[in-house]
C-alpha cells in the first residue's frame, strides 16, 4: 500500500498507509493528523486541508483546476507548491509522497 508522510511545522513526521484512490485528506482525517481538518469533506469548497507538497513530488501531481486555485487563494499561508490534499488521490506512483502542514493551520 502506498505511504504518505505528513510533516508538522515543528518537523514531527507521521507516515501512514494511504489506500489507492483515497485522497491525502481522507487518510489524514481518518488518522487524526493535526492541521488537516477537511471541513467540507473533500468537496473542494474550503481550504482546511491545505498542504505544501515537497518539491520532489509536486511535478508528479495532476494540475490544479480552477476551483482548487480559487480555494487556495483563501488558504492559510499559500505558497507556490500549495495544494488541497482532498484533490490529491493516492496511487502507486505517489508512494512515499511528503506533504507539509502550514504553521498557521497546525
Amino acid at each position: 500500500m502506498p505511504k504518505v508522510t505528513y510533516v508538522q511545522p515543528d518537523g514531527a513526521e507521521q507516515t501512514l498507509d494511504a489506500p489507492v484512490g483515497q485522497s491525502i485528506m481522507e487518510t489524514a482525517t481518518r488518522n487524526m493528523v493535526n492541521g488537516i481538518i477537511g471541513e467540507c469533506g473533500g468537496c473542494c469548497s474550503c481550504a482546511t486541508c491545505h498542504v505544501y507538497v515537497d518539491e520532489a513530488w509536486y511535478g508528479k501531481l495532476e494540475p490544479k483546476d480552477q476551483m482548487e486555485e480559487a480555494m487556495l487563494e483563501g488558504a492559510v499561508e499559500p505558497a507556490p507548491r500549495s495544494r488541497l490534499s482532498c484533490q490529491i488521490k493516492m496511487s502507486d506512483a505517489l508512494d512515499g509522497i511528503v506533504v507539509r502542514i502550514p504553521a498557521g493551520q497546525a
